[in-house]
């Protein structure tokens, strides 16, 4: 495994720009993910929408992008949170690359 780019003290990128598919793959190691289509599904979503509204969206805004673009059975927090367990939000845009969603602990 490479080093990781430069992160904050929550693990999250201090230059967005040093993302890469690799780097999400070591950011998920280092939470015990091993990303899936499933996973990779969700963190494009996540990418699109940051470069569309330059934020990260929190769980509700999260669970409703997932809904619309990807289905009713995997827009709803119970899939997300098997994909992305304790803050699906958080999680997934810390494997994304993006900061850290607002009101998100």
């Amino acid at each position: 495994m490479d080093s990781l780019p430069e992160r904050d003290p929550q693990g999250f990128l201090v230059n967005l720009n040093d993302w890469t598919p690799s780097v999400a793959s070591d950011i998920a190691n280092t939470e015990a993910i091993t990303l899936t289509d499933a996973h990779w599904e969700v963190i494009k979503l996540l990418r699109h929408f940051y470069q569309e509204y330059e934020l990260s969206p929190a769980m509700r805004i999260l669970v409703k992008l997932c809904k619309e673009k990807l289905g009713d059975e995997k827009g709803n927090s119970i899939y997300l949170l098997q994909l992305f367990p304790g803050s699906p939000a958080k999680l997934a845009s810390k494997i994304a690359g993006l900061p850290k969603p607002t009101n998100c602990l």
